[in-house]
């Protein structure tokens, strides 16, 4: 897929030279630092060198000293406590983390999270019930319940006192609770928003340990799970985020907790190694695997034992349910491909919405994704389940897919997201209007321009400039994720050394230089189309756009290029 190169300017470039002096850094590297707003030498120190003690006071969070007093008369009156989390990876870390924290003081704690197909996402009055036959004094929901009104109602009739912790947008009302946390309430005044659910619960666990007079280190045992919830939820590593994922990837890779390190054993992750990269495509989906297939007990039970044996199988189970699931995803995409190859003609859809009966609930948000991947428009993908057709939608930049939603909301009965996902119930009499109405929007809405997905360039790059020195400074820009995206360089005029390859299963390989710079491996992933291009061009003119990464092989450790995409001229 082609596309377009777009040149992400600083707000304040001026800066980039002071730093530069400054620092006594490449002017690259100050380039990418004003990019990422960082114009000062304070915030370049603060941004090199996070620390624990950068965080946050927890009492900035509306309603923390509620939420925290009563946690804290919990725990010292030794009442009974729930825990009820959402079945993702930051709901079940976000269970973990209370639960694991309570238990320390042998408190009486039990949790709850519903199965996804049985119940759905959030509060529901059988999760109350379960807590009312436990003779639960305290509800406490995590990464869920900013739109429990009406539950938060009936936990209060039936005499249990309610923390809400969540990260997700206000609605109109707030539940009637004891304390509602939530960053993105507009009555508060936190300083950064973009807390994940587990992070919210780790704010709780603060705040908890001060009212209880105890030091803040505490509560840093915790951060693994919090780093796990941030990489996998995608909320942006800036800010708090940043220091909780850096210090969450210290813990992991020095110290792992019991379920952690088994899962590690079982996929073959060597303890040290683990990346953001690593969460979000090895360790993340399996813990998201248990509830993506119904029940995600198993992904907690993970997380809080400490027996080794318990570990190991609790490992195996989550990576024998990510297996089946990666099968019925693979399978789904495969229908969903043929689906759009023979029922419709893509230069005549803005949108595709795509229905089978059959599909799995738990897969198919995954699939929209990858369609989205493959084809470059919003992607709704439904099944129908109980008689009713539910799904998950995905979109791209400059379809805020919510939106587009509430414009049919008339043909729906129940939705939610945001810009770029959503999920969805209608009765399957209105699917047809639904897909022609969903059209027409991004018909009227999107561009053709809109339809070539950009490729965000921060800087262009001579490769002689890639030295030991270069690569070190680069490397403390990680954690990469949102918010602090791996850099995309440019080279111009490379010089192809060599015939390029294909390896493994689609991928490009070839080796690549600059004037008088060193070779460099470089590698596109699926990018074998270029090939035969390769074969036909200037061999010194091909312009590539790129992220720097380590490569690991037979005990040596290089510096190579992941490509992203090229520029190629042809010969004549």
């Amino acid at each position: 897929m082609p596309y377009r190169w777009v040149y992400t300017e600083p707000s304040r470039a001026e800066y980039a030279s002071n730093l530069q002096q400054q620092l006594n850094i490449p002017a690259e590297i100050a380039h990418l630092l004003t990019i990422r707003g960082i114009d000062s030498y304070d915030k370049a120190k603060t941004f090199f060198r996070p620390k624990n003690s950068s965080m946050y006071d927890p009492f900035l969070l509306k309603d923390m000293e509620a939420a925290a007093c009563r946690l804290s008369q919990a725990i010292r009156n030794h009442q009974k406590v729930v825990i009820y989390g959402d079945y993702d990876v930051d709901g079940t870390t976000a269970v973990s983390i209370l639960y694991n924290f309570l238990q320390s003081f042998g408190v009486d704690v039990d949790y709850y999270i519903p199965h996804r197909f049985k119940e759905g996402y959030g509060i529901n009055p059988d999760g109350i019930k379960y807590s009312m036959e436990r003779n639960a004094d305290l509800i406490v929901s995590v990464d869920c319940g900013i739109t429990a009104i009406e539950e938060a109602k009936y936990a209060k009739e039936q005499g249990m006192d309610l923390i809400i912790c969540d990260h997700h947008n206000v609605g109109d009302q707030i539940p009637d609770a004891l304390a509602v946390l939530d960053p993105k309430r507009p009555d508060c005044s936190y300083p950064f928003d973009g807390l994940s659910g587990a992070g919210v619960g780790f704010k709780l666990v603060q705040g908890t340990t001060k009212k209880l007079g105890l030091p803040d280190s505490l509560t840093y045992q915790y951060l693994d799970l919090v780093a796990i919830s941030i990489a996998s939820d995608i909320v942006p590593i800036v800010d708090e985020n940043r220091i909780m994922m850096r210090k969450g990837l210290e813990l992991i890779n020095t110290n792992p907790r019991v379920g952690l390190r088994a899962l590690l054993n079982k996929i073959n992750i060597p303890v040290g190694t683990i990346t953001t990269t690593s969460i979000v495509f090895s360790i993340g989906p399996r813990i998201n695997a248990a509830g993506r297939m119904g029940d995600a007990t198993s992904a907690v039970e993970l997380m809080i034992t400490d027996n080794e044996t318990e570990a190991a199988r609790y490992a195996d189970e989550l990576d024998s349910v990510n297996r089946t699931r990666k099968n019925t995803d693979s399978e789904t995409m495969t229908q969903a491909m043929h689906m759009i190859e023979n029922e419709f003609n893509l230069d005549e859809l803005s949108a595709m919405v795509l229905h089978n009966p059959d599909w799995h609930l738990g897969v198919i948000g995954i699939v929209a994704s990858r369609l989205v991947d493959a084809h470059y428009r919003p992607a709704i993908m439904l099944s129908t389940v109980d008689g009713k057709i539910k799904g998950s939608a995905r979109s791209i930049k400059g379809f805020n897919i919510y939106d587009a939603l509430k414009e049919c909301e008339d043909l729906l009965e129940q939705f939610g997201g945001h810009e770029y996902a959503a999920g969805l119930t209608m009765d399957i009499c209105n699917l047809e209007e639904f897909r022609s109405r969903i059209n027409s929007i991004a018909h009227s809405t999107l561009t053709d321009n809109d339809f070539t997905p950009e490729l965000e360039i921060e800087a262009d790059l001579e490769l002689e400039k890639i030295d030991l020195k270069f690569w070190k400074l680069l490397s403390q820009f990680e954690p990469f994720g949102p918010g602090n995206l791996r850099p995309v360089f440019v080279s111009r005029d490379v010089c192809v050394e060599g015939l390029p390859t294909i390896v493994g299963n689609g991928h490009l390989k070839m080796k690549v230089k600059q004037g008088d710079s060193q070779v460099f491996d470089a590698i596109g992933f699926n990018m074998h189309h270029f090939e035969p291009q390769l074969r036909n061009c200037k061999r010194d003119k091909i312009d590539v756009a790129y992220v720097l990464e380590e490569n690991f092989w037979n005990g040596r450790r290089t510096i190579q290029m992941r490509l992203k995409d090229m520029h190629i001229e042809q010969r004549n």
